[in-house]
């Protein structure tokens, strides 16, 4: 159930966000726009609260309820940059604005977008961690949170392999591409 539950929140996000697109910017109504864009964090909120919820009846902590505190950490740190993402594709697509592929970046400012990706994966992680850790003392059986543990391992090697390739960037810059002119 608390599976079902997560994917409608998924669904629900993107709705409230191209709901909030649509309404702003098609509709010009900016202030309902940016009250849908901002319900976004109720719906993480009413995930939580349905994952606390199914944990204190009893059920056993399974990968999908840690999910639930991966996909808030994740909603938490990437939120507002991926909203921003949609508002940019939104306003390329519907009012003519920059198109957002054009403005690719090449060494240092590259190499230092992708240290701050890392950054913010860190948050991610961290928030989602807490959440984790929070709900294993909630629960306070060692043997029915097991799962979270190892998820927090998983998603900590995960953290790991992405700080390599970010970093890498700082040290073998990605290079502005050759293209020849004689065709």
């Amino acid at each position: 159930m608390i599976g079902y539950f997560i994917i409608g929140c998924e669904i629900a996000f993107w709705v409230f966000v191209f709901a909030g697109l649509s309404v702003r910017y098609i509709l010009g109504m900016k202030r309902l726009g940016i009250g849908l864009l901002m319900a976004t964090p109720i719906v993480d909120l009413l995930l939580l609260v349905a994952t606390v919820i199914d944990l204190q009846r009893g059920a056993t902590a399974g990968v999908i309820h840690g999910i639930a505190a991966v996909y808030i950490g994740v909603s938490v740190a990437y939120g507002h940059q991926m909203i921003a993402w949609a508002d940019r594709y939104f306003l390329y697509w519907f009012k003519g604005g920059e198109n957002p592929r054009s403005s690719k970046l090449y060494g240092r400012e590259h190499a230092s977008r992708e240290r701050r990706g890392w950054v913010r994966h860190l948050l991610a992680w961290s928030i989602g961690s807490v959440f984790l850790f929070t709900m294993i003392w909630w629960i306070g059986d060692a043997e029915r949170t097991a799962v979270f543990y190892n998820l927090i391992k998983v998603w900590g090697m995960i953290l790991g392999i992405d700080f390599l390739i970010s970093f890498s960037y700082s040290l073998w810059p990605r290079k502005v591409p050759v293209r020849n002119a004689k065709r």
